[in-house]
């Protein structure tokens, strides 16, 4: 008897529980579709799926990437006005709404990535992060779309992957440097404020990509000099890159002075 009533009561309790769930999941539906409705009402009174999405992001805030996954279903081929009006009105969401777009595969991951930079360069570092961690099979094209679109934040841009890709450090070092050369010492210095023990491939990769720009290369050598590489090292690591013996101790004599 005791038996039969504990399974009955397990059995009331499974079949609760399933009407509960079902009841969620209506409700979950319910309320997307009330979403979808409001947001082509929005539309079509604003004449802009841009314009709607940054009315509603300014008056509900919280609801922004709920909004922006459901535009880029509806309008996909407006997803730059999109994901550009979302990211000028909640920055905050930025890094949400990028990975939405990826996972959307309304463009490619790079196209992506600039739009976003654009649409808010101070919010570069979400940008990159979440590009990186949704497609990192497209770092090398990620770091270059955005240091060339962004380049006063390359330092950041190299410090933040390579701190998420430390065994892809030189990589990410070596294609910010082709793409961007003239801010390689910005990039050495945050690279060593992370990896002081990796100086020989920072020194090493950053004046190899200079070695077309002399001027470039002293600063490099002055940031690394700076940031605590001693000049024994710089010189050793400089010549591994092939670097000068003048170009070096010009360096090294610049910086002395």
């Amino acid at each position: 008897m005791r038996k039969k009533f504990a399974l009955t009561v397990f059995c009331s309790s499974l079949l609760f529980s399933a009407l509960c769930h079902a009841d969620s999941n209506s409700v979950k539906a319910e309320d997307f579709e009330k979403k979808q409705a409001f947001l082509e009402r929005q539309v079509d009174q604003t004449m802009s799926v841009g314009r709607a999405i940054r009315s509603i992001a300014s008056h509900y805030p919280q609801e922004t990437v709920i909004f922006v996954d459901i535009a880029l279903d509806i309008y996909p081929a407006k997803y730059r006005e999109i994901i550009f009006a979302a990211i000028s009105a909640q920055p905050q969401a930025t890094k949400e709404i990028v990975q939405i777009a990826i996972n959307k595969n309304v463009s490619s991951c790079p196209s992506i990535v600039e739009l976003a930079i654009k649409a808010e360069p101070s919010y570069v570092d979400f940008v990159v992060h979440a590009a990186a961690e949704s497609t990192p099979e497209e770092l090398d094209e990620i770091v270059r779309v955005a240091v060339i679109t962004e380049p006063d934040s390359a330092d950041r841009i190299v410090q933040t992957l390579a701190r998420e890709h430390p065994n892809k450090m030189v990589d990410i070092l070596s294609t910010a440097m082709k793409s961007v050369p003239f801010v390689g010492e910005y990039m050495v210095d945050a690279l060593l404020a992370i990896f002081p023990n990796e100086a020989e491939d920072v020194v090493t990769t950053a004046v190899r990509e200079s070695l077309v720009h002399n001027n470039q290369i002293e600063r490099i050598i002055e940031a690394a000099q700076n940031a605590g590489v001693t000049e024994a090292d710089l010189t050793q690591f400089a010549l591994q890159a092939g670097a000068t013996d003048e170009q070096i101790a010009k360096a090294l004599v610049h910086k002395n002075n």
